[in-house]
């Protein structure tokens, strides 16, 4: 086990060295640069400089380093990144790492807190569809798992809050009341906190939770077949640890092989949803980075998110080296 932990750690480096490359390149695509694209929108709103619009320029172009030859420019971005200095966000003049920082730990709780939910509500309904093959309790679970892979977050946010405004006279939008927002974190922030997650939760483990439904029926269904569970079955092993011995553990394999995709898989389809409620999120963040042209924080996120599914992906492959031996000796 510790060979195959090394093999999969040392995997990450040139991984990660790769990521930080396209990361960078991301900055670095847009004609000219941020400095330039900062002066012209500080023109465009009539912004009124003490000298020269010209040495304003050269000035940032000289502090960001914008003159010097491309490999030094990545190498600094590289090093500076690994400090944990992000860059400057000429959009917000703010230091990247102060903008994206909260967000980033707010996107990661509400991972974390859909994971959790998904998991509890989709493998007893996955694995009951599966031992209750065209039951009702079949059918019925796996009808509503359709329709939560077929309805559209963001509709199925704004049906939310319109019921929610018209049933209890409250809309959650944001993660926080706006008196709430800046107050340190204490137990009124926290339940505010409670009081606000609940919808986000719903919504984002909607779809999640159909999808999980019909896997784990399908891996679980697939696993029922295999000869080694008949043979089990003839020499009298109890059906409730035959199911958890073997079926369940093997149909957990795709599952877990999937938590290091969650992340990214989770900000790629929240935007919509995360604009609609609200939520100080990455993913409006990053959307609203891109459209303002501000590639450092829009390369800082892609390679924050990108680290953080590599770790992820690390974690699948410890726990399905642990959960199937096979694995190990396979690798």
């Amino acid at each position: 086990m510790l060979g195959y932990v090394i093999r999969r750690v040392a995997i990450m480096i040139p991984t990660l060295i790769m990521i930080s490359f396209l990361a960078f390149l991301v900055v670095e695509l847009p004609e000219g640069d941020m400095a330039s694209a900062y002066v012209s929108r500080l023109e465009r709103m009539g912004e009124e400089f003490r000298g020269d619009a010209t040495e304003m320029l050269e000035g940032l172009r000289r502090r960001f380093g914008y003159g010097q030859p491309f490999h030094v420019r990545y190498l600094k971005w590289a090093r500076d990144f690994l400090r944990g200095s992000w860059g400057h966000s000429f959009f917000w003049d703010l230091p990247v790492r102060a903008v994206i920082q909260d967000r980033i730990l707010l996107t990661v709780m509400l991972t974390f807190l859909t994971v959790l939910i998904g998991t509890a509500v989709s493998w007893p309904a996955g694995v009951g569809a599966a031992i209750r093959q065209y039951s009702l309790f079949d059918n019925v679970f796996s009808f509503t798992a359709f329709v939560m892979m077929a309805v559209p977050n963001f509709l199925f946010a704004l049906v939310l809050m319109y019921l929610s405004y018209e049933l209890i006279d409250f809309v959650p939008g944001g993660l926080f009341s706006p008196d709430m927002i800046d107050e340190p974190w204490g137990w009124a922030k926290f339940l505010d906190f409670l009081k606000h997650i609940w919808m986000p939760l719903v919504i984002l483990g909607f779809e999640s939770i159909g999808g999980g439904v019909r896997s784990i029926r399908a891996n679980v269904l697939d696993q029922l077949r295999q000869p080694f569970v008949t043979t089990a079955r003839a020499k009298g092993v109890p059906e409730t640890r035959l199911l958890i011995k073997y079926p369940i553990r093997m149909a957990a394999n795709p599952w877990v092989s999937s938590i290091g995709w969650l992340l990214p898989t989770l900000v790629s389809g929240e935007v919509l949803v995360a604009t609609v409620l609200g939520l100080p999120t990455i993913g409006p963040l990053m959307l609203e980075g891109v459209l303002n042209q501000d590639t450092q924080v829009a390369g800082a996120i892609v390679m924050v998110l990108s680290t953080l599914t590599v770790i992820g992906t690390l974690i699948s492959d410890l726990l399905l080296g642990v959960l199937d031996p096979r694995i190990r000796v396979a690798d």
